[in-house]
């Protein structure tokens, strides 16, 4: 009886689960077509809501498919407009997407990147993201799963300039007033307000590689650009390579960073302006000694504003923990045009080459402060540039702090102008020598701070780790980077690690391993 009653349950079973089937098969085939995995997917029946502002397209939805047709599974981001406005609160999947186009990510709007995802973006429209004021970005990697902005070339085509780049702008504090600058590079965007905490969301564990699209002649958008973004914002552990302009820009905002990475880029490493003053700890600048802009390429710039005006707030960001590598941190370097070539990843678009110049160019009334770092091989440490604003002033009554810092291998310790590469006192206003046999008020004022050392050669740093075509960053246990940190300045009071040594690392800890890419060219996306 036992075995006739479970034989007649089972049928029964077999009859239920059958009936299920075929009703949940007929369900699926009246509302879309079913594929297994290996078939393309289909478009999404997802509603998309359209609106327009001016003569651009604005939708609540970011993926589209190759022609441009609405699909919430397709990995374009885009419609294939050259400019597309998203509103609404969308996560991308892990995955591979194309960036089509100039995305605007609306006010009001978020962005979700889940860790692991790559975003090429598109050559031929220049494409960029663009995070409006009052939108947030999460794009929140790890270290096993970075997101990746990269060149939707093939690997071994990928050059600077192969897309636009990416853009955070917020509604904090910079010196052209209330949404009163348009961001650098084209897009439609302006920032600025009055909120120093206003958040633009996060930036994790993001690569972003080949940036800095021309769309002008010698007008680029930089690899990273930071307009009037608050400290609500998080950004840690960010490296750009090969940037066909900046590889990081700030106007305005105070927004913190830490763990930055410039390899190998066109222009400026790391750009101030606008009233910029937020913190930064541990970055690292690595030059391609074939690779200079026709603006001459430093390290830092930082300018108040254009004119060198004394508007407030003043550009007076802090960094520490610095490690800055010029063109002769490998060696065998030339400053000329037939050594300045690009090498192999001369892209071809207009940009044009030109010279290294300084590992610090601070200008325009700018009063930024440099502490714990170590710079070496530029033809000139520090250029304090009085062409323009009040920046010697400010450096002589104490406004502008340059103090343990320790240079190495430049050719020259200090100049006196833009584009002048010679270690004597000079008028850059005027134009005119001041006296041939005095050292240059920029060379001087480094010698004289707290803390500040000039080696003649690279190698007395005392550095290890060079590979290939990368150089020795990390201290031995005898280098003078350990210990020499100093913390004492009220402007380092908060916000930053009070750790023992100068420049990104320590003699023990690597926070380059894992996420950040050296051969980009040549990676598998």
């Amino acid at each position: 009886m036992v075995q006739m009653f479970n034989k007649k349950r089972r049928k029964m079973k077999t009859k239920s689960f059958l009936s299920v089937a075929l009703l949940a098969t007929a369900l699926c085939m009246s509302l879309v077509a079913c594929s297994d995995e290996n078939d393309a997917p289909e478009v999404s029946a997802v509603a998309y809501v359209w609106g327009t502002e001016g003569s651009v397209k604005t939708c609540d939805h970011l993926l589209f498919t190759p022609d441009g047709k609405e699909d919430a599974h397709g990995n374009v981001i885009g419609n294939g407009d050259k400019e597309f406005i998203f509103k609404g609160k969308q996560t991308l999947k892990r995955g591979t997407y194309l960036l089509r186009g100039w995305i605007y990510v609306a006010e009001g709007s978020e962005l979700t990147i889940e860790p692991g995802t790559v975003i090429k973006g598109e050559k031929e429209s220049a494409a960029s993201l663009i995070i409006e004021p009052g939108a947030k970005i999460f794009a929140q990697g790890t270290a096993a799963q970075p997101i990746v902005f990269t060149s939707a070339q093939a690997k071994g085509s990928r050059r600077p300039g192969d897309w636009g780049g990416l853009i955070l702008c917020g509604r904090a504090l910079n010196n052209k007033g209330v949404l009163g600058q348009q961001i650098e590079g084209g897009p439609r965007t302006k920032h600025g307000g009055n909120d120093a905490a206003d958040n633009s969301g996060i930036l994790s564990y993001v690569r972003v590689e080949f940036a800095g699209y021309p769309f002008q002649k010698d007008k680029e958008i930089n690899a990273v650009t930071f307009g009037s973004v608050g400290s609500g914002t998080q950004v840690n552990h960010l490296q750009v390579s090969y940037s066909n302009d900046d590889s990081f820009e700030w106007f305005g905002g105070n927004v913190n960073c830490r763990y930055l990475v410039a390899f190998n880029g066109w222009d400026d490493e790391f750009d101030t302006d606008n009233g910029y003053s937020g913190k930064v700890q541990y970055a690292l600048s690595i030059r391609d000694p074939r690779i200079a802009d026709t603006s001459q390429s430093n390290g830092f710039e930082s300018d108040n504003d254009a004119d060198g005006s004394l508007t407030q707030p003043f550009t007076s960001a802090v960094f520490s923990n610095v490690t800055f590598v010029g063109p002769m941190g490998m060696g065998g370097f030339e400053n000329t045009p037939d050594y300045i070539n690009g090498g192999s990843m001369f892209p071809q678009n207009g940009s044009a080459l030109g010279k290294f110049q300084a590992a610090m160019q601070i200008r325009r009334s700018s009063r930024l402060a440099c502490f714990n770092s170590v710079a070496m091989g530029y033809p000139i440490g520090l250029i304090i540039d009085a062409e323009k604003g009040g920046t010697q002033e400010y450096a002589k009554a104490g406004n502008l702090k340059l103090r343990n810092i320790l240079f190495a291998g430049m050719e020259i310790t200090g100049s006196d102008a833009n584009k002048r590469y010679s270690d004597d006192l000079y008028d850059a206003a005027k134009k005119t020598g001041i006296d041939p046999s005095q050292a240059s008020f920029s060379s001087s004022f480094f010698k004289a701070q707290p803390g500040n050392r000039v080696f003649s050669q690279i190698a007395d740093l005392r550095l290890t780790g060079s590979n290939g075509d990368f150089p020795a960053i990390f201290p031995l246990a005898d280098s003078p980077l350990l210990g020499a940190a100093r913390f004492e300045d009220e402007l380092l009071s908060s916000g930053f690690d009070k750790v023992s040594y100068v420049g990104a690392f320590s003699g023990t800890a690597n926070w380059l391993e894992g996420w950040t890419e050296f051969d980009p060219q040549h990676a598998d996306y």
